[in-house]
């Protein structure tokens, strides 16, 4: 594992010459093909190096991280045209690839902790730095405080195992569960915010709506997904108090993401909309997490991996008409299909990923997390079913709003879309809907 990190450190210096945009994302994309190479052993553990490791859940979501950052990059070429602090940013999107890498292959609960948190301050920097509106500053204030209030009991609760175990790997942390409800409050806390749960989640939508095309990718494919992959590692050690308290985190994600879904409704801004809509699909993850059961950890696993391909996906949309149009309100892009009709294929495609159309991946992680939660309790499937209808509801909302109707005669002189484009929309849509071949990997890891 250590390989590929420094591999990383070393495509620092490239940040430092002029021309280098596209050298980095070749980099990246020579650096996902040598990731799955990697030999795997699926059910341990493995290619240990120094606290470095790796098993089916960090390999799935590693590998998330550097295709999207390659794609960050290619989504951004805006910012090389204009040439507006093109190798400060990327600089800032390698420490962030850094940083989650870290995070998800750290065996070390305290160093996980610190990269957790490390993440954050790059993210912070793109916001700030390449945002849009000046309210940019109230957004970044809103990720930070939230995600900090919430991360210091989760400090707290890492230091009372150690005292215990007097170690912090995790791969010994299976040999312990504790029945306490202030160290059970204080490790998932944290981790509800970063997914976040409805209540909690008020930072995302204005972070997503001021963020730049590279931001709002990051944070919508692998930032929410950062919280998941910290419950499925945490709650092996609250094993019994999570069977007596997780109902409470269940009613409240379905109670909340059935109202969210109802809120797509009422949103004006493409950007926020598809930002309340991860919001929607994250409440069914936490819900399918917290019955910890079979179904529900793989479902929410395969859900992860999908809704992160999608939900970039749909973010990269929004911007190819925001490039044109300099608006992202639903007033003004109206009628899209009469000038980009090969765009409104793409949008097609990917909002019918979003609400779990097969052949996507979408549809066998949300089939998972239902057979998990309606196992759990039967009185869920009311939830599920309103959540379920209204996330189709609010995709066919989006297309039919942006692609049909009455279009503003002034507005429309531009091309419909360069080759850049629709190779990014591409490396989106196939793995989102290839990898339902291979699902099986992620049916064993448990």
């Amino acid at each position: 594992m250590m390989k590929f990190l420094m591999m990383l450190i070393f495509m620092m210096p490239l940040c430092l010459k002029k021309n280098m945009f596209w050298m980095v994302q070749n980099m990246m994309m020579i650096m996902v093909l040598l990731f799955m190479n990697l030999s795997m052993n699926i059910m341990n553990f493995c290619n240990l190096s120094y606290m470095l490791g790796c098993d089916l859940i960090s390999y799935g979501l590693i590998l998330l991280s550097i295709w999207i950052s390659f794609l960050m990059i290619m989504a951004s070429e805006s910012l090389m045209k204009l040439k507006f602090y093109e190798n400060f940013f990327l600089f800032n999107i390698i420490m962030l690839l850094m940083m989650l890498y870290l995070t998800f292959s750290v065996m070390n609960l305290f160093l996980f902790y610190l990269f957790f948190e490390g993440s954050l301050i790059p993210t912070l920097m793109l916001i700030i730095g390449w945002g849009y509106q000046p309210e940019r500053i109230q957004a970044g204030l809103y990720l930070l405080f939230y995600t900090l209030f919430a991360s210091l009991p989760l400090l707290v609760g890492i230091f009372y195992i150690y005292s215990e175990m007097h170690c912090m790997m995790m791969y010994f942390m299976k040999f312990y569960d504790y029945n306490f409800m202030f160290l059970y409050i204080c490790l998932i806390l944290a981790f509800l915010v970063k997914m976040p749960m409805y209540f909690v989640h008020l930072w995302l939508p204005k972070a997503h709506v001021e963020a730049p095309i590279s931001g709002s990718m990051i944070l919508a494919a692998i930032m929410l997904k950062l919280g998941g992959y910290g419950l499925l590692r945490i709650l092996i050690i609250l094993q019994k108090i999570g069977l007596k308290l997780n109902f409470i985190w269940v009613i409240i994600s379905l109670i909340g993401g059935f109202y969210i879904s109802l809120k797509c409704f009422c949103q004006i801004d493409m950007k926020s909309l598809i930002a309340y809509s991860s919001v929607c699909h994250m409440s069914i993850v936490i819900g399918g997490i917290m019955t910890m059961n079979y179904w529900g950890f793989i479902g929410s696993y395969i859900l992860m991996i999908s809704h992160g391909l999608c939900s970039s996906g749909m973010f990269c949309l929004s911007n190819i008409n925001y490039e044109r149009l300099s608006s992202r309100s639903l007033f003004m892009n109206k009628g899209l299909m009469n000038f980009m009709p090969s765009l409104s294929l793409w949008w097609f495609l990917m909002l019918s990923s979003n609400m779990a159309a097969p052949p996507s991946l979408n549809l066998v992680g949300e089939i998972s997390l239902i057979n998990s939660l309606i196992s759990w309790s039967w009185l869920t499937m009311i939830m599920l079913m309103m959540i379920s209808f209204f996330s189709a509801g609010y995709s066919l909302y989006l297309y039919s709003y942006t692609q049909h109707g009455k279009y503003n005669i002034g507005l429309y002189s531009f091309y419909t879309g360069v080759s850049r484009e629709y190779l990014m929309l591409m490396l989106h849509w196939l793995p989102l809907n290839m990898l339902v071949l291979k699902i099986d990997y992620s049916m064993i890891w448990f």
